[in-house]
């Protein structure tokens, strides 16, 4: 199998919409997989080693949220990007919530979305490196491990959730603007998807501060960005 790009996982009940984007990502060298159904995806993910999963959000059956929460238990790293309805802010935000590291709009431009995939891959797997871990106050991050542990307790983060904290704990101290923060996280096509800010800051903190009201850790700049405490 040449996985030069990346082994995409394309999970979508329209067929013509899985027919599309396999003529696609095949052409700029992706290996594909298509799965119509929440189940089908499933056992795929449990038996296949992919790269990045493209997830239909409204599927019949097993949704796309309830599937990307399965999928996050199965492979807590693997990127998953939600394919969502335009103009619902809510449903994105659900997302979100539920384990996806990005989403893209139907109807989609195609630039965008391979765009979008290659740098999730590429992030992904640039996140294998070995670094060296930080620890600031209780909290300790380790990216050759993909650790993140509080007083010595293993924390679950999903991989965006991951490079986000790993990300301002390596500036830690310094307030990051909005723009850098989305762009060096998410990409340089990145930067006023600012629903993607809140929404995983305040998934980070329900994770790693005791009161996530009054964090303690990941503070937020008022007007600029947000900042890791250094003095925790």
């Amino acid at each position: 199998m040449n996985r030069d790009a990346g082994n995409v996982l394309i999970v979508d009940d329209e067929r013509s919409i899985r027919l599309s984007l396999r003529t696609i990502l095949t052409n700029i060298g992706f290996d594909i997989v298509e799965a119509a159904r929440g189940e089908e995806a499933l056992a795929l993910v449990r038996t296949v080693q992919f790269d990045a999963v493209l997830l239909d959000i409204n599927m019949p059956g097993m949704g796309g949220v309830e599937v990307c929460k399965l999928i996050r238990k199965i492979s807590p790293r693997l990127p998953i990007i939600m394919l969502t309805v335009q103009g619902s802010e809510d449903r994105k935000v659900e997302a979100l919530d539920s384990g996806a590291d990005d989403y893209i709009t139907k109807p989609f431009q195609l630039r965008e979305l391979t765009a979008r995939l290659r740098a999730a891959v590429r992030r992904s797997k640039a996140l294998e490196d070995t670094e060296s871990p930080i620890s600031v106050g209780e909290i300790m991050i380790d990216p050759g491990r993909h650790l993140v542990e509080k007083r010595g307790q293993a924390i679950h983060l999903t991989p965006k959730q991951f490079e986000l904290l790993h990300f301002l704990m390596v500036h830690a101290g310094k307030p990051i603007p909005h723009a850098k923060l989305l762009r060096s996280v998410w990409g340089p096509e990145y930067g006023n998807e600012l629903e993607y800010l809140r929404t995983f800051i305040r998934q980070i903190r329900m994770k790693i501060e005791d009161d996530p009201a009054t964090p303690k850790y990941l503070q937020t700049d008022s007007h600029v960005g947000y900042r890791f405490s250094e003095h925790a």
